[in-house]
């Protein structure tokens, strides 16, 4: 709610963030994946989501793109209930992931075009061809999708989430098998297409340096649970650590560092 004050000066509200999770669980019979989570993700920030493998992020991500239904807890998305009213924010979201194959057969036009229609979008020719200068794909576009190494299918697949040019972005592992002239490359594409566009970026990434670069803030996860957050700066501080792979290590192996010890 507006404060009085606010109200008084004519400021508008403060906008709802982008995500707001509340005590979400999902259990696949016995084993539960999520346990009881809450967290959100302001509107216009970038935010990591890491952990180890099966720490529940993958399972996260799905529940937040209506892939998967929550056993319990609350989830809404660019201010709407993902349980009631999905259809009003899947078309202002995409995500990308380099381990979800295209069909191999169709070319990277014929598989950009596919996601186009999906998502309802006109103009469709000019869209694919902006971005394939904008990432570089201009010479792959009449190459199947299976003939393509797996740095080209990393960018192709960065292009179908941006086909729509989303409010909401989740990325998964966003330059995996990129070398490192075009990782920088397309770490730098982010920035400026959250700059220009003012998205929200959600990503789960291993790679701790691009996690100290672009995000402003971090989601730990363990076990289904998050077990810490903040910025990188504050997790840096908190663990007496120089780099953001030292606090994932000190979290993954329960350890602590040992100004962390000599606090008791």
């Amino acid at each position: 709610m507006p404060s009085d004050t606010d109200r008084d000066k004519g400021n508008p509200p403060p906008a709802p963030p982008a995500i707001r999770v509340e005590a979400l669980t999902k259990k696949f019979g016995p084993v539960t994946a999520l346990d009881q989570i809450s967290f959100t993700v302001p509107a216009g920030q970038t935010v990591a989501l890491l952990g180890g493998n099966g720490a529940g992020k993958t399972t996260t991500i799905s529940i937040l793109l209506g892939l998967l239904l929550p056993t319990s807890g609350t989830v809404e998305v660019l201010g709407h209930d993902m349980a009631s009213q999905r259809y009003r924010v899947l078309p202002r979201m995409n995500f990308s992931s380099p381990y979800v194959d295209l069909p191999h057969r169709l070319t990277v036009t014929e598989n950009l075009t596919v996601y186009g229609h999906l998502y309802g979008l006109t103009g469709l020719k000019a869209r694919i061809a902006q971005l394939a200068e904008e990432l570089e794909l201009t010479r792959l576009l009449d190459r199947p999708a299976g003939n393509l190494s797996a740095g080209q299918k990393t960018r192709v697949a960065l292009a179908k989430a941006l086909m729509n040019e989303p409010e909401l972005l989740l990325l998964d592992e966003p330059t995996a098998s990129l070398d490192p002239d075009t990782a920088d490359w397309i770490r730098t594409y982010l920035e400026r297409y959250r700059a220009r566009t003012g998205a929200t970026i959600l990503l789960a990434s291993h790679n701790m340096a691009e996690v100290e670069r672009l995000c402003d803030g971090v989601l730990m996860m363990k076990g289904g649970q998050i077990v810490d957050r903040g910025s990188p700066a504050d997790l840096l501080a908190r663990y007496g650590r120089a780099t953001m792979e030292d606090v994932f290590l000190d979290i993954a192996r329960d350890r602590r560092s040992s100004d962390q010890a000599a606090l008791g």
